[in-house]
């Protein structure tokens, strides 16, 4: 069993919450107004076909919880969790700093997911996992905690101390830290994708080491899915048919977005021959929309490829100081 769990505001919908105004919009937007990243929904879908369990977990507030089911239950998407933040229990409570924070809710939510895993089967005590997140608030270095601390290559007095440097309520850090003794340890987070919702440069992120993807549009990750073994070539000339069909996005800007990923050292440049193949499939059984801007990525690919290869970065890295950079994690707190 493989795993995605994915984060909801700026990663999978397009949310504006960066004053009162947008957080009370987007409070009252019915499920159809409520708007999807493109190709997001098409790349969820294609990776639940492929047999991936979804668990959701967001930051939005729990009162929010009918709508953004019924948002995902109009794109098609089914889902094994989905966790939202208490939010009215903090404001009730006086717990101000835990209405923003992330490191806290996040954290103790992905190890409880974890754990329970271990009450399962044992296949799905050793699952991996591929993350989704955005740059807006603290995915990129809460995930990377998780998957370090999985791994074993964080030991539970340095999680202790990143949690009590981080501000997080001491029964959130009891809590945490009891789940924590429970994980059993493996090396199990494949990817951890960073949708640059806020334009963050690319290379803000290198401190997380290859293991981090940071990306412009979803066919990105699913071009790196499909070098995982995660997601079918078809899958990945879906995503694109939407990118093209929907967003008018042509041959060229297809194939650089493979480009940009595989200049960063993303991608490993093994999956072309199977696109390639995949699109002789569509067209010999009568066609596909957006045949001739598929035709012209997958033209350009294999020169592409040639590159990847050379550029490829494992996805193991040095451990980043997380105890020193715990401060100024979170991107929104900091703008």
């Amino acid at each position: 069993m493989h795993i995605a769990r994915w984060d909801l505001d700026k990663t999978y919908l397009r949310t504006d919450f960066d004053s009162l105004r947008d957080l009370v919009r987007t409070a009252l937007e019915r499920p159809d107004q409520k708007r999807t990243n493109p190709g997001a929904s098409t790349l969820l879908r294609e990776m639940v076909r492929s047999g991936i369990r979804v668990h959701i977990l967001s930051g939005s507030p729990e009162q929010m919880r009918r709508r953004l089911e019924d948002k995902l239950r109009l794109d098609g998407i089914t889902w094994d969790s989905f966790t939202l933040k208490p939010n009215l229990q903090n404001l009730l409570r006086l717990r101000f700093r835990a209405m923003r924070d992330q490191l806290g809710y996040k954290l103790l939510a992905l190890l409880s997911s974890r754990a329970a895993l271990a009450d399962g089967a044992e296949a799905d005590a050793q699952s991996h996992e591929t993350l989704f997140g955005d740059d807006a608030e603290a995915d990129a270095y809460v995930y990377s905690l998780y998957a370090d601390f999985l791994a074993g290559r964080i030991d539970e007095d340095l999680l202790a101390r990143v949690l009590a440097r981080g501000r997080v309520y001491a029964d959130v850090v009891e809590a945490t830290m009891d789940v924590a003794r429970t994980i059993e340890h493996a090396d199990v987070v494949e990817r951890i994708f960073i949708h640059l919702e806020g334009q963050t440069p690319p290379d803000d992120f290198r401190s997380y080491g290859p293991r981090v993807v940071p990306f412009y549009n979803y066919l990105q990750p699913a071009f790196a899915l499909q070098e995982d073994g995660r997601l079918s070539a078809a899958g990945v000339l879906r995503v694109a048919v939407e990118l093209v069909t929907e967003h008018r996005f042509d041959g060229d800007a297809l194939a650089r977005s493979y480009q940009d990923l595989a200049r960063r050292g993303h991608l490993r440049g093994t999956g072309v021959e199977a696109l390639d193949a995949a699109l002789d499939g569509l067209l010999s059984q009568g066609g596909a929309p957006a045949s001739e801007e598929l035709g012209a990525m997958t033209a350009r690919l294999p020169a592409m490829a040639e590159g990847a290869r050379s550029t490829w970065r494992e996805t193991k890295g040095e451990l980043p100081d997380y105890e020193h950079m715990v401060e100024g994690h979170n991107a929104r707190r900091r703008r």
